[in-house]
């Protein structure tokens, strides 16, 4: 687990070591313009949504480590490449591998959690992983700052190097890992086997369906908005200088990092359900203190810290999150769909964060008022779907606790649904 829990990290550590200055590479190092960085960014984001829909079923298949280890050097060769590209078609071309081959490590890192853990030690180790993201993307960031310098365009280069030394250094560790291989039923793995067949299993799972649709809400409603709506009402409406964009992240970052561990006692033994719903109250909270940044007409250190209080609040609820919400995927997943099933919920997040973005970003700059009233509302839809979602859950599912807390060993089965769909 700790190997697994580093390639976390490392995986980490490279997405945030180049993703925050791709734009400013492409438009201004390599001088494409801007059209052609935001070409890139799209491309970046499309290939996960194309890569992911597939990696499920090779996961089940051959296992998550061949996949792991596929996808270390994909990612690998598009940072090279990316580092040495010169024109429109390379760029784009190094895009398309680098985001595939960063997609497709989550979903086959959060199945190997899964295969080395039970249910009494899988919800720490969804929040060690979430801890060691969020640690690795703000290392990432911040010593590739350090290194970046538009002047200089062979340390945009040193920068793409050094981040494809790390995938090759994932791919090693991942090599040395020997993983368990779950028992599997005969009816699902069968089902899961025909491709459709897995899909008409998962999407028969009412309780799968209503956790993809919780997923979207939460991460359409805090990470979708993070650098595009959030950042835009900030600067149009509350008058927040783009310095304090970078504390608020910050911010929010610190608390992820500070409270991830003092919340997960709490967390993890009450239902998953009510702490989801939890963190739809507080990340509502955390839309009104933002509507009285931009709309209170309070002084300007009043708006400041009331916007940087919404990215601490959205940090907060992020770590309330971490032990709950991946966990609860895989408890849900048959043996022999685990790896589908995370990379469904994948698939998700990633339609959220390109869609978030296309419609809290203009909504954000222009309508700032029905921005605000909007994401409250979503906030709070997130507690109701959370409410409807508890019911559709086993006592097990919803409070692992009560399975070390009683010395009951849970098995990792497929539900009545999902039996029957098989």
């Amino acid at each position: 687990m700790r190997r697994i829990q580093a390639g976390n990290a490392l995986s980490a550590f490279g997405l945030g070591f180049t993703v925050p200055y791709l734009y400013v590479y492409v438009a201004q190092v390599r001088d494409l313009g801007a059209t052609t960085a935001g070409a890139v960014l799209g491309v970046f984001a499309m290939a996960a949504l194309v890569a992911l829909p597939f990696t499920g079923r090779i996961i089940d298949r051959r296992g998550p480590l061949p996949v792991l280890v596929g996808a270390a050097l994909l990612a690998g060769a598009g940072a090279v490449s990316m580092g040495l590209a010169g024109g429109v078609q390379s760029v784009v071309l190094s895009a398309a591998l680098l985001g595939a081959g960063t997609a497709v490590m989550q979903p086959a890192l959060a199945t190997m959690i899964v295969w080395c853990s039970d249910a009494t030690s899988r919800t720490r180790a969804f929040a060690m992983q979430f801890f060691l993201q969020n640690l690795g993307l703000g290392l990432g960031g911040l010593i590739g700052g350090q290194i970046v310098d538009k002047s200089r365009p062979e340390s945009f280069t040193l920068l793409f190097g050094i981040e494809a030394v790390m995938f090759l250094v994932l791919a090693g560790l991942a090599l040395t890992i020997r993983l368990p291989r779950p028992t599997e039923n005969p009816a699902v793995r069968a089902a899961a086997d025909g491709g459709r067949g897995g899909l008409r299993v998962l999407l028969g799972h009412k309780a799968m369906v209503q956790l993809c649709v919780l997923g979207f809400v939460l991460f359409f409603a805090c990470y979708g908005q993070f650098e595009s709506g959030l950042a835009a009402y900030g600067t149009e409406a509350a008058g927040i200088e783009p310095a304090t964009l970078g504390t608020a992240l910050a911010a929010n970052t610190a608390v992820i990092v500070l409270a991830q561990f003092l919340v997960l006692k709490f967390v993890e033994r009450r239902k998953r359900t009510r702490m989801i719903g939890a963190v739809g109250l507080i990340w509502a909270v955390a839309w009104i203190l933002a509507g009285y940044a931009g709309l209170g007409g309070g002084s300007q250190a009043m708006a400041t810290a009331a916007f940087i209080s919404t990215y601490a609040l959205f940090g907060l609820g992020e770590a309330m999150l971490a032990p709950t919400v991946a966990p609860m995927v895989a408890d849900l997943a048959p043996e022999s769909m685990v790896g589908q099933y995370n990379s469904a919920f994948a698939l998700v997040k990633q339609l959220a964060l390109a869609i978030g973005p296309a419609v809290g970003g203009p909504m954000g700059a222009a309508w700032h008022a029905p921005y605000i009233v909007t994401f409250v509302l979503f906030s709070l839809g997130i507690t109701v779907l959370a409410v409807r979602l508890g019911r559709q859950l086993t006592p097990v599912q919803n409070h692992p606790y009560l399975v070390a807390k009683t010395r009951v060993v849970a098995q990792h089965k497929p539900t009545e649904q999902v039996q029957a769909a098989a």
